[in-house]
């Protein structure tokens, strides 16, 4: 704005005061709830939880810590702390460490103050330029956070090492009256973490033992992984018991929430094709399964976690086995296939880490259980049980009788992802009684498009291939499904030694 003031005399004239940094995060987040205004927009899930802890932090002036699992959002929250900020603030112009300008602590700007007094230039510093952050890696120095002696400035100026225009400003002080950010503190050497002491207690920095103080107005915030921070000497007791506030973060508490993640974060949509992609409910909620069921397996090292970009990129594969799939076809309906599943291994395989029991089995095939996993879940939901006790046998629902015996006839169906939609709904039009199950529990009239029944239709079949009913031989993304013998669902109904039920969902095939 052409009107602000430009100088510390205009500035005094305007009656602009200057608030201390967590003042001025309080005072705005007051505001903010005053006026009902989101105070986190694009956090999804943490509105009962997370958010209300730092809403508390906030009012209570504290440093915080976010403590959590990879992928559960600390970043972006901790980016989203500027929005509780000023749009601007005045600083003395040209001052490396955001000097208050009826204030300054540096040399430069107080010199500048003593020889210009009210004519004291002065600059407008944004909200964004008052946030940084580092990530906490064992190279971390202190002239990196705090500053050092520049020889070359030293040399330049002709000045004495003591000189306090010999500083060169480390990113700590750079960020006064502003946030600085620490990613995985822990990482940080013990040795670097003590020279955080005075600035969280003191509010001062001290630069290679000169008897320079510099006062800092920061608000300084923290994230680490559980797992490192609660273990001894990875974090100093004294740094620990200086910050104020711990905050637990966690992942989505539901599918729903899971899903909107995703769909916020994901590509979606993308050039070249005519009609958004059709992405059926049940294939979202797979999707989101996959990581649930991740985030609950004992092949999965559940300390590492199971991060949210895992969902994110799967939809962002599966998307693309589609978009393929509709520019090698030239089709314009662009459903997802339970066989575009396999497009999302590289999404899984990459992003969980396996104990030894999972490293035995394979990161491939342990990426294939989740899937298979999480579509039986979400089977589960739409269609009836699959197998009904009664007395001490398991059999078929007999709402797949139709399905289990045109494959007890010796069919069987083809599939894959590179099937023109025709062919692909054709293929599977076939399988007696499938049809009209699909219309009847997922409610979809007779004119339905083809595309949409037909990627429905093959869930079923996967549905009934995890509970065990059917068989499926699958070579890179073509798939076949073919009935299992009943003499091996009869033996494995009942021990023949023994009247104790075993549930054929227990055994692989």
């Amino acid at each position: 704005m052409s009107d602000r003031p430009k100088t510390l005399g205009e500035l005094k004239s305007s009656g602009y005061t200057v608030r201390p940094v967590k003042d001025e995060m309080r005072e705005n987040l007051i505001a903010k709830l005053r006026s009902g205004e989101e105070l986190f927009p694009g956090i999804i899930g943490y509105d009962d939880t997370v958010v209300p802890q730092v809403v508390n932090a906030v009012l209570s002036k504290h440093d915080f810590i976010f403590l959590g699992l990879r992928g559960q959002a600390k970043s972006r929250i901790l980016r989203a702390l500027t929005e509780l900020l000023d749009d601007e603030i005045p600083i003395v112009k040209g001052s490396e460490i955001n000097d208050d300008p009826f204030a300054p602590v540096s040399k430069m700007s107080h010199d500048l103050f003593i020889e210009m007094g009210d004519d004291m230039p002065i600059e407008w510093v944004p909200r964004d330029k008052r946030y940084a952050e580092k990530l906490a890696t064992p190279d971390v120095t202190i002239a990196d956070l705090i500053g050092d002696i520049d020889p070359i400035k030293a040399a330049s100026q002709k000045l004495h090492y003591s000189h306090e225009g010999t500083i060169h400003y480390g990113i700590i002080p750079r960020m006064n009256r502003g946030i600085f950010a620490i990613n995985e503190l822990p990482d940080l050497q013990q040795r670097i973490q003590v020279g955080l002491l005075n600035i969280m207690q003191e509010k001062d920095i001290q630069i290679r033992g000169f008897p320079i103080r510099i006062p800092m107005d920061i608000l300084i915030v923290y994230t680490a992984n559980p797992e490192d921070y609660t273990n001894r000497g990875n974090i100093i007791t004294p740094l620990r018991d200086r910050i104020a506030s711990q905050i637990n973060t966690h992942y989505p508490l539901t599918v729903e929430d899971g899903i909107r993640i995703t769909e916020q974060e994901a590509w979606i949509s993308r050039n070249g094709v005519s009609e958004e992609f059709k992405i059926p409910d049940y294939f979202k909620e797979i999707i989101e399964n996959i990581a649930i069921q991740a985030r609950n397996s004992e092949y999965i090292d559940q300390k590492s976690g199971v991060s949210a970009r895992l969902p994110i990129t799967c939809m962002e594969n599966l998307i693309s086995n589609i978009e393929k799939r509709t520019i090698i076809s030239d089709e314009n309906l662009p459903y997802p296939r339970i066989c575009d599943l396999n497009a999302v291994l590289p999404s899984v395989v990459g992003k969980v880490e396996l104990v030894y029991e999972g490293e035995e089995e394979g990161a491939v095939n342990v990426s294939r259980l989740l899937i298979g996993s999480a579509v039986k879940e979400v089977f589960n939901k739409y269609f009836p049980e699959v197998y009904v006790r009664r007395s001490k046998s398991q059999e078929a629902n007999e709402v797949y009788e139709w399905i289990k015996r045109w494959f007890s006839e010796g069919y069987t169906v083809e599939l894959s992802d590179d099937m023109t939609d025709r062919e692909y709904y054709m293929n599977l039009d076939e399988v007696k009684g499938l049809k009209e199950l699909v219309i009847k529990h997922f409610k979809l009239d007779e004119s339905a498009d083809n595309t949409e029944i037909a990627s429905a239709m093959e869930f079923v079949l996967e549905g009934l291939h995890q509970h065990s009913v059917l068989s499926k031989d699958q070579v890179a993304n073509h798939s076949s499904y073919g009935h299992f013998a009943d003499s091996i669902f009869s033996s494995l109904s009942k021990d023949e030694d023994s009247d104790e039920y075993i549930d054929p969902d227990e055994f692989e095939y």
